[in-house]
């Protein structure tokens, strides 16, 4: 039996679809699976800070297209990356265990946030990252940082940042390292939404590929990024605002932290609750409200007024 992963062909999306394939292979007797590697507009578009290209689903359309038009029959994305507006007749169906949750401060020369100099050159495109980093350092001057992982982390190496804020996972599951990294973590930073977790798409009414990777599901990462994701879709924001949000399992229970901040800093709306696990969802929305009660709609009015 063959079938076929859709794919962007950066370093770490081949690594996370040749994962899966292996996965599967070993898994099924006699199954195939190649790549189809495509290029999507995010990939394309590489002078522009994320939050201003505008539109949602900037890594995922052109996969997803492949998937409705049957060129290919699953495709392996970062769950960050992945809208809360499915495709119609697409649904994500496998979550694998999440990778580490939490950011990266790499840097050649400095240990921590705190032993970086004033004014210190942070590089990095996210407005979540940006904003956390201005509520603790209002000093730093953070300049724009796109490209593959191994791209971002080559310019910090030839001296373009004094430090860069990437995800924990992709460094992990590359194997990249810098000679300072420090961990930023929940609950003092809060990651983006579903970060660290891979999500399998495939198209709804196909039973072969649902069957064929329902081994790979982890229904703690599948409750915990459910939860995180209802607080984003309430919020109907993208992956790109300034919009941060942090699920753990808890015995029976799932805690969720969400958090919007204005891009400088100055204003961070945070919230946090708890529920049983099958009201995860529920939980992102109880959590999504309370956050813009307490200002989050207007924070995001703007972010979204600027962004056009």
């Amino acid at each position: 039996m063959n079938i076929t992963i859709a794919t962007r062909g950066s370093k770490l999306a081949l690594w996370q679809a040749n994962h899966i394939k292996a996965l599967l292979e070993g898994r099924h007797a006699g199954l195939s699976v190649s790549l189809l590697i495509l290029k999507t507009q995010g990939d394309k578009i590489l002078d522009v800070p994320l939050a201003k290209v505008g539109g949602k689903g900037l890594f995922v359309k052109e996969i997803e297209d492949a998937l409705a038009d049957k060129r290919a029959d699953l495709a392996i994305h970062s769950m960050k990356d992945v809208p809360v507006e499915r495709l119609a007749g697409l649904t994500l169906g496998a979550i694998p265990e999440r990778e580490d949750h939490a950011d990266m401060l790499l840097s050649k020369t400095f240990q921590s946030l705190a032993e970086l100099p004033q004014g210190a050159t942070i590089g990095t495109s996210s407005l979540r990252r940006q904003s956390q980093l201005m509520a603790l350092r209002p000093d730093l001057n953070i300049q724009m940082l796109r490209g593959n992982l191994d791209t971002r982390v080559g310019k910090l190496m030839d001296g373009q940042y004094d430090a860069i804020v990437v995800a924990a996972a992709g460094l992990n599951r590359l194997g990249l390292t810098a000679p300072c990294m420090v961990r930023l973590c929940a609950p003092d930073f809060l990651p983006a939404v579903a970060q660290g977790a891979l999500g399998i798409e495939y198209r709804a009414d196909d039973q072969r590929i649902r069957d064929l990777t329902a081994f790979l599901d982890h229904p703690d990462t599948r409750d915990a990024v459910s939860a995180e994701r209802a607080f984003l879709a309430r919020l109907e924001g993208g992956c790109q605002v300034p919009i941060a949000a942090f699920g753990r399992i808890d015995g029976g229970d799932v805690a969720l932290t969400g958090l919007v901040a204005d891009p400088d800093g100055t204003v961070m709306i945070r919230a946090e609750k708890r529920a049983p696990r099958a009201e995860a969802q529920a939980l992102g929305r109880v959590v999504a409200e309370e956050v813009m009660e307490r200002g989050a709609a207007k924070i995001l009015e703007a972010v979204y007024g600027a962004g056009k």
